[in-house]
């Protein structure tokens, strides 16, 4: 059976573009050094490229946010037959919805934040939803990754300004954990490493997470034993809850009361020095091996999508 041509999808219409672009370069660096035939494909548009073959081609897609992460890309290559590695549409679509995340993994026992989902007309009950989970607050985009638009507030007022400033999809409203900030890689449904993370400025929002030095990184986080396995349970528990497939990153804060789950990032950064690779060196995996890890699924299914040709070779 002839080998099918690995395709990485980078860039893309979201903010999270100049990131897609760097995970993309260091994911095609990486494929290049493993598999003989592999495609540099910058994405600029909605649509899939024409080229692009299902039994063919099989697509590592490095694209974040916003028709990368939101099911859409993965909706129109299901449509044409083309594998891809990662989570399908529908898991990709429920995961970058923040809000319906939370009441999936929470109805199979994972603790979430508690809050709520507004959007712009609820700027009128502001100071009601301040009351009920301030006085310290974390307002996000409901669907948005790389903590684009990710905000902290303290006072009515700041709520009540973010809340008029909310997307079409609304934006999350929840209570501030103070504890600290971990995440766990997961690959083919089991949990990696835990990574804690250390922002400088107490807070890990964009520039925290992309401006080199800001933020410091332990791999493995210095939990106890008991600590370390209930967010690796926790983890494997949202991926499945979720139908993921093949690798995500799980993100926690561990607070107090314990871990409490924030969101589920279906395609994370893939940058060497990105979280995923550093949950995945934990366990002793290394980049190349990581890389080749997440995309031998899609290539299987590529291979049992063409049974005739299958078929031809095992009677030969």
């Amino acid at each position: 059976m002839s080998e099918p041509v690995l395709v990485v999808f980078r860039g893309g219409i979201s903010p999270e573009r100049e990131v897609s672009l760097g995970s993309g370069a260091a994911a095609l660096a990486s494929l290049r050094r493993s598999f003989p035939e592999v495609i540099d494909c910058e994405i600029a548009t909605r649509e899939v490229p024409e080229w692009i073959v299902g039994g063919t081609h099989v697509v590592f897609s490095t694209l974040h946010g916003v028709f990368g992460e939101d099911g859409g890309m993965q909706a129109l290559l299901e449509a044409r037959g083309v594998a891809c590695c990662g989570c399908d549409a529908a898991a990709s679509a429920h995961c970058f919805d923040k809000q319906r995340t939370k009441e999936t993994v929470s109805a199979v026992g994972v603790p979430v934040a508690r809050g709520t989902l507004v959007s712009r007309a609820d700027v009128e009950h502001s100071d009601e939803i301040f009351a009920r989970f301030g006085p310290h607050l974390v307002i996000k985009p409901n669907r948005q990754g790389s903590s684009v638009g990710l905000a902290f507030v303290d006072t009515p007022e700041a709520l009540r300004e973010r809340i008029a400033a909310c997307g079409d999809d609304g934006c999350v409203v929840e209570q501030r954990i103070e504890g600290r900030e971990v995440t766990v890689g997961v690959l083919d449904g089991l949990a990696m490493g835990v990574v804690e993370i250390r922002p400088k400025s107490g807070q890990f929002d964009y520039a925290s997470k992309y401006t080199k030095g800001l933020t410091e990184y332990l791999a493995p986080a210095p939990f106890d034993l008991a600590t370390t396995a209930l967010l690796q349970r926790h983890a494997e528990l949202a991926f499945k809850a979720c139908g993921c497939r093949d690798f995500a990153r799980v993100d926690f804060m561990v607070g107090p009361s314990g871990p409490v789950l924030l969101e589920i990032n279906t395609l994370p950064g893939l940058k060497e020095t990105s979280l995923l690779p550093m949950s995945a060196k934990c366990e002793g995996l290394d980049f190349d091996a990581l890389v080749r890890r997440m995309i031998l699924p899609a290539i299987e299914r590529n291979r049992a999508a063409r049974p005739a040709e299958r078929n031809e070779d095992t009677t030969r």
